[in-house]
């Protein structure tokens, strides 16, 4: 006969499974699905939410966990035992006919959030975003809280997070980054990023993109690249993970390093490991972390000088029409441009956070109903003006520019930029591990970075939380400093500060 841990693992690895296939009919939602399909789609969604959530909730995995302890002597086992348990305490709070009617509602509300955001409306959106609220609100008082809505929320996507103390963070940071965008804007030394807005076939896009995710260390045999109005990572195994991005021929940042981004999440979720697949152990820690990975290999790889060393010869011979006069210290000073702008996944690197601390606050007074719905176009604009200096002409490029709200996943966004942070603690990590790591990249050696990250990072599975992890790798808990050291080295050349 199995023993209780054996059979608990059967019955986590089904509900991995499942979630699998609702990971797979959500991406091709997004990607390939003809627009006839929503209403079926809606209804198979809404059905997979169910019975995820039935077997999350079973009684027969409630006394499994009855009987283990999740103090077991082995890791492996203890974090399968912690991290379930965690989930199901969870799940059991939430009726499974919540869970089915947001899955449905959300399928709707990005079809719909996708018509408003092409004619630029927000009131074709509304109505959906009013109805997420009020489930997604009923969600977090099932589960519990003190007092703090959001909290319930956020430790879905970065558990152990508090909402306080993320506010906390995001004000120790917000001072030294205003104070040093202000100072970049006011250099009369500045890159010029026109150049970037030349003429780009999508073609030659794709090319160039395919190329860089795969050295990288993205593995096309067990993953490929789509086109999807919002690009995202969806991975159901290690062994099949789905990329989207989007190719705008007028602008050559969008679709390299969107790609160059999901990659990033691409690679941690082929770097887990497969012998654990469908359990906590072969699961990413939070969106903190994973948001880490692609920020790491987005920007602090991905558009470093050493990068392009490597590989501009290349990417002009394919553009050498628009590059054909663009130097290599012209083109890596263009990609680091720092300009507040409306439009979060084109931001750079200085200003990103800005945008993530902006979602951040209107989402807490959303879920706390102390911002009503019709309120948030002019909420969003009053405060991209005043965190970025700049305001939205329309809705597309304000309250409507991502898709996160419309899939129901309010928490989602501090995990942005708690990963940047991460990532920049990583990142000097890194390079204090492996010393000569800028000349290897310099020389187009990907892979000593990506074991160094697979090793500490990836194979770790759920076994610590994010805290915990950062201070394993990098030696000190998550702090400010190495992300804001990491600025002010890499931008002030550029600058002339």
């Amino acid at each position: 006969m199995s023993s209780p841990y054996e059979s608990l693992l059967k019955s986590v690895r089904e509900i991995g499974q499942l979630e699998s296939v609702e990971s797979l009919l959500d991406w091709d939602l997004e990607t390939h699905m003809p627009p006839n399909g929503l209403k079926a789609r809606a209804e198979q969604l809404s059905i997979m939410a169910r019975l995820v959530h039935d077997r999350r909730t079973s009684p027969h995995l409630g006394e499994l966990l009855g009987t283990l302890n999740g103090d077991a002597a082995d890791p492996v086992q203890a974090t399968n035992i912690r991290e379930t348990r965690r989930t199901y305490d969870r799940a059991v709070k939430v009726p499974v006919e919540l869970v089915g009617k947001i899955a449905s509602v959300s399928t709707h509300a990005k079809a719909a959030w996708a018509r408003a955001r092409k004619d630029s409306d927000f009131t074709q959106f509304a109505p959906h975003l009013s109805e997420l609220l009020e489930l997604k609100r009923e969600v977090a008082d099932r589960i519990g809280h003190d007092g703090e809505r959001y909290d319930a929320l956020l430790s879905e996507f970065e558990p152990g997070a508090q909402t306080a103390q993320v506010a906390e963070v995001f004000a120790e940071l917000r001072g030294p980054l205003s104070k040093f965008v202000t100072q970049l804007n006011q250099s009369s030394t500045r890159p010029d990023p026109s150049i970037l807005c030349r003429r780009f076939p999508a073609a030659a896009q794709e090319k160039l993109a395919r190329t860089l995710a795969a050295a990288i260390g993205f593995d096309f045999k067990s993953g490929r690249l789509d086109v999807s109005t919002h690009p995202f990572c969806s991975g159901s195994t290690p062994h099949d993970v789905r990329l989207t991005t989007r190719y705008q021929e007028d602008f050559f940042p969008a679709a390299i390093f969107g790609t160059l981004h999901e990659a990033g999440h691409g690679v941690y979720e082929q770097g887990l490991d497969a012998e654990h697949m469908f359990t906590p152990m072969g699961s990413a820690i939070s969106l903190g972390i994973h948001e880490s990975q692609s920020r790491l290999w987005e920007n602090m790889v991905g558009r470093s000088r050493p990068f392009w060393e490597h590989f501009y010869p290349e990417c002009k011979a394919a553009f050498a029409e628009s590059f054909g006069d663009v130097s290599l210290d012209q083109f890596v000073g263009a990609i680091n441009t720092v300009q507040p702008s409306l439009i979060r996944v084109e931001a750079d690197e200085v200003t990103y956070n800005l945008h993530i601390i902006l979602r951040f606050e209107l989402e807490r007074e959303m879920i706390a109903g102390r911002l009503d719905v019709a309120d948030i176009p002019e909420a969003w604009n009053t405060k991209t003006k005043e965190l970025l200096g700049v305001s939205p002409p329309d809705d597309a490029n304000g309250c409507l520019q991502d898709i996160h709200w419309s899939m129901g996943t309010f928490g989602y966004f501090p995990t942005y930029a708690l990963g940047n942070l991460y990532a920049a603690q990583f990142h000097a990590a890194a390079h204090r591990a492996i010393p000569d790591l800028t000349q290897r990249i310099a020389a187009g050696d990907f892979r000593t970075l990506h074991e160094w990250l697979r090793t500490n990072i990836y194979r770790n599975g759920q076994r610590y939380r994010a805290g915990e992890l950062v201070e394993l790798v990098t030696g000190q808990p998550l702090s400010i400093e190495p992300f804001m050291a990491y600025l002010r080295e890499k931008f002030s050349p550029f600058y002339g500060l």
